[in-house]
């Protein structure tokens, strides 16, 4: 039997890789290091490569009746490993993202894994919510354990809110398409775009972006800052005045907490646990993802509506008092985790 307050985790292996940030990296760094900060001895293993083989490897040496909390990025990708050890293990799937969400071929695959496990924990309400709609799993299974977010300093913002950030891969689900578009259709404002995310997840996607800016003749105010550091984050948000987020699929969405731990409002997709992010429709603009006018009808009324920049800088400082920190975040896992120890 496993020891009471011991868990395996198992992460992706470039959980630290600044050159790979992602939320999901980061919620499995920080939720180690508040488990082993709360008297939790916390056994990390990583996969390298492919989860596949290097999965079932790694579980194998995983004490029989241990628990293990598998990131579910690794856990999907090698269903024969999680059902091989189900039954000896008490297996827990960190699910940042549901899969099948995105890509239907995927849901067969993700519901096998998740209804071998014995617990699973989600970063959303609403993630834990699709999962119990699509998978039939047993409500008491599934748990929420939203992001924590970490106390910073406040922005006051320009006076124009001309300062846009998004913070995201360059991927399609983050629909960089959509906002490059929207943007073109204010051009005719003051704005500068700075774009924070990696440009190599997918390198087809990332260069039909950089050749949609250009098209749309707004390439001079549109920089491509790449995949960097949290402190270079930090320091990038620390000059926005609104975070803009054009997103097809987000389970939480960990850039919209941490632009309105500083106090800087959010335009952003109606999708997913972004709206829970976000915490009230008044700290932000919500639009349907993919809409092309309603993304920059609402980026208009940001850039021209001064009253109305004051009125979402004001909500987004309020919202920033109800934001909870890793502490917390890591306490719900702990419960999920104590109740499969015993």
């Amino acid at each position: 039997m496993s020891t009471r307050r011991e868990v395996h985790v198992v992460v992706p292996d470039d959980i630290d890789d600044p050159t790979t940030p992602s939320g999901g990296n980061v919620y499995d760094r920080r939720l180690c290091e508040e488990l082993s900060r709360s008297g939790w001895t916390v056994r990390e293993l990583t996969v390298p490569g492919e989860p596949g083989d290097s999965l079932a490897g790694v579980l194998a040496d995983v004490p029989g009746g241990a628990v293990a909390l598998v990131d579910g990025l690794v856990a999907v990708a090698a269903p024969h490993a999680m059902l091989r050890e189900s039954s000896r293990l008490r297996l827990v799937v960190l699910l940042h993202m549901p899969f099948g969400e995105r890509d239907p071929d995927l849901r067969a695959r993700e519901r096998q894994v998740l209804a071998a496990t014995t617990a699973v924990v989600t970063p959303s309400g609403w993630s834990r919510r699709w999962v119990l709609r699509h998978y039939g799993l047993r409500p008491w299974s599934v748990h929420a354990a939203p992001p924590g977010v970490d106390p910073a300093d406040l922005t006051t913002g320009s006076e124009a809110g001309t300062r846009l950030v998004c913070v995201a891969a360059v991927t399609r689900d983050k629909g960089h398409d959509v906002l490059l578009a929207a943007l073109a259709e204010v051009a005719d404002l003051s704005w500068q775009l700075t774009c924070v995310g990696s440009l190599s997840k997918d390198r087809r996607v990332a260069a039909s972006a950089q050749r949609a800016a250009v098209a749309h003749g707004i390439d001079d105010r549109v920089t491509w800052a790449g995949a960097v550091s949290r402190e270079e984050l930090a320091k990038v948000c620390a000059q926005a005045d609104a975070l803009v987020l054009a997103s097809r699929a987000e389970s939480w969405g960990m850039v919209v907490t941490e632009s309105l731990a500083r106090g800087v409002p959010v335009i952003a997709t109606e999708v997913g646990g972004l709206p829970e992010a976000l915490g009230s429709s008044a700290a932000g603009l919500l639009v349907p993802a993919g809409d092309v006018p309603a993304m920059a009808g609402a980026l208009r009324r940001w850039l021209e509506d001064e009253r109305l920049r004051n009125d979402l800088r004001l909500a987004a400082r309020s919202r920033r008092t109800t934001l909870t920190g890793w502490p917390l975040t890591a306490a719900r896992v702990a419960t999920v985790l104590d109740e499969v120890s015993r």
